[in-house]
């Protein structure tokens, strides 16, 4: 908890970090801090005004203060599936960050089923902006797993990497949630149940 604590410091005052999730390894700050967003945004090549952004939350609670009021088909949904390796898209809210609202006026939200990302929500006591780490080859995405080399590669543009064992290889589920149904966007590694 030393080191929960330590990590939760860090992201108060601005920081940047590496963390493992349920699905694969991700960079993320407090979304209060524009400038460490815009640091995210820039380690990971994302436009904010065009890409779409994710909030990493502790519980649905914490996303109902950021999203747009969320309509009782949608919440049953996310009850049934969350904690997992889901991103859900919503409308956003009156509350999130103007750095976090794109365009389609939606941002991403995912409540991960990982101690050590719950552990560190629950330190910071809001959310974090969260983005997966990967490469593109021609095969596709590959996400960096190992965490010495997260640290090899990234240690010089974060301020932490949080080892958490092996990464995964397969990203979240994504769900669009905008729209009259939901509706996956991206099959990852979350079977939704509807």
């Amino acid at each position: 908890m030393r080191k929960i604590a330590k990590a939760a410091d860090i992201l108060r005052e601005g920081g940047v970090i590496i963390y493992p999730t349920d699905t694969v390894y991700a960079v993320g700050c407090d979304i209060a801090s524009k400038t460490a967003v815009e640091r995210v945004c820039q380690l990971r090549k994302l436009d904010p005004g065009r890409a779409m952004l994710t909030m990493m939350c502790r519980d649905i609670s914490q996303v109902a203060e950021y999203a747009a009021q969320i309509d009782t088909p949608v919440f049953k949904l996310l009850r049934r599936n969350l904690p997992g390796p889901f991103t859900f898209i919503l409308p956003a809210g009156s509350k999130t960050p103007r750095l976090f609202i794109n365009k389609k006026k939606s941002i991403g939200i995912r409540i991960p089923a990982n101690p050590i990302v719950q552990a560190l929500l629950e330190a910071l006591g809001r959310p974090m902006l969260t983005s997966s780490l990967k490469t593109d080859d021609d095969d596709g995405p590959v996400y960096y797993s190992d965490p010495e080399a997260l640290y090899k590669t990234f240690g010089q543009w974060v301020n932490a990497v949080i080892a958490g064992g092996e990464g995964g290889q397969e990203p979240s589920t994504l769900v669009d949630c905008t729209g009259p149904e939901p509706e996956i966007l991206r099959q990852g590694l979350g079977e939704l149940i509807l």
